[in-house]
């Protein structure tokens, strides 16, 4: 394609025309727009804007570049295809905007520097020596744009597994804090059901939320942490949700019914006092309410209390006449969650055991006996025969080393 009929084309794009708004797209038309108007400073400016904007984004070449755009960045087509409504005039407009894209792609440096060369005076063109360049490399093909879009779907939950939902936006997290399955230590059964049902979710049945709650430092949190890091679980999404925002919920999980990626919402450390004013929306939310949830969508929550809701003697001894159906209203949110999973304290055995795994990871040789002894003693002084405490004791025994 000639220079001319690239920037023509360029200008035409019909389905993806929020990527011309990207500083790499703007940069390459203004290069081909001083170039049409035989501007020599402001051409040469312009080609080292597109350099400077394909750098400042990571991207080796216009290719590479256009891979990431069309692939992790929503449009009408994904959109459309999440929903199942693509009509010929898309798929029409599609392939005419994938064809200028594969000619920009395409386009070598060196045709770009010849163009710009006959503007310059004599004594500039030196300049045109030291310019940068770069690669070529096709840009995405049709089949595999629509490929990628069925099993990853598009824009961030493509690109990135977990995110927090904080003031009502969805805030990726590129590094997450998720253990590998061979880091977390005992309560195999609990991790088990908890992989079961997600495993369901994955598989598009419909599941259970899920309540996981017990003693502090058991791993409630790191089992459910853990599960995107699980092989076979790539489509699975963990969301985490403060407290505050569940009133916001219902609007997040409305947006992620059309998803094909599979979504967790994860509520840590969960407890509500006597008149907490989200109590209710997570009521609705779990089962209640008027639009169920989606079949891609479970909450999972920890908290150390069984009954999610604090409670006093004096709420038990209460004034009001119907004392026992305030209880059991305030106890029957636990209820809502079809799975409760509860994490206990270890016993004796099974905490020795778990010292003595972990001293074996970190290369202490102690005698077992001397080893089990400060290890209980740990125990007497710090509470909780948890893994948290085992890992504790053993990082205390690295410093005293």
């Amino acid at each position: 394609m000639e220079l001319h009929e690239l920037r023509i084309a360029l200008k035409a794009i019909r389905v993806h025309k929020h990527l011309m708004c990207d500083p790499v797209m703007t940069a390459f038309t203004a290069l081909l727009d001083a170039l049409h108007a035989n501007q020599a400073e402001q051409a040469l400016e312009r080609y080292t804007d597109l350099y400077f904007a394909l750098q400042e984004q990571q991207c080796a070449h216009p290719g590479a570049w256009l891979e990431q755009a069309l692939f992790y960045r929503e449009s009408p087509y994904s959109q459309a295809l999440a929903l199942e409504q693509v009509s010929d005039s898309l798929l029409d407009a599609v392939a005419a905007d994938l064809a200028t894209f594969s000619a920009l792609s395409t386009l070598e440096c060196d045709r770009l520097v010849s163009a710009i060369a006959p503007l310059l005076d004599a004594r500039d063109a030196a300049v045109l020596d030291t310019l940068p360049r770069w690669n070529t490399c096709p840009a995405p093909t049709m089949e595999q744009l629509t490929a990628f879009y069925k099993v990853h779907g598009a824009g961030l939950f493509a690109r990135y597994r977990a995110f927090l939902w904080e003031n009502g936006e969805l805030i990726p997290v590129a590094q997450p804090d998720c253990p590998k399955p061979e880091e977390l230590l005992g309560y195999e059964m609990q991790r088990a059901q908890v992989v079961a049902n997600t495993r369901a979710l994955l598989e598009g049945h419909r599941v259970n939320n899920v309540l996981l709650f017990g003693d502090s430092g058991t791993g409630k949190s790191a089992t459910v942490k853990s599960l995107i890091s699980l092989p076979g679980f790539d489509s699975l999404r963990l969301i985490e949700v403060q407290k505050d925002g569940l009133s916001d919920l219902t609007r997040l999980i409305r947006s992620l019914r059309s998803k094909p990626q599979k979504f967790i919402l994860f509520i840590d450390d969960l407890a509500f006092d006597q008149d907490d004013k989200v109590f209710s929306a997570l009521k609705s939310i779990l089962e209640g309410g008027l639009e169920p949830r989606p079949v891609n969508v479970a909450v999972y929550a920890t908290s150390n209390r069984r009954h999610l809701v604090r409670q006093t003697f004096s709420e038990r001894a209460g004034e009001e006449v119907d004392t026992f159906e305030t209880i059991a209203e305030k106890t029957a949110l636990s209820e809502r969650f079809g799975l409760r999973i509860p994490y206990q304290n270890m016993d004796k055995k099974g905490y020795l055991a778990l010292v003595d795994h972990l001293a074996g990871l970190e290369g202490i040789t102690m005698d077992a006996e001397q080893l089990h002894a400060l290890a209980m003693k740990w125990d007497i002084r710090h509470g909780g025969r948890t893994p948290r405490s085992a890992r504790q004791f053993i990082a205390s025994l690295s410093v005293e080393e």
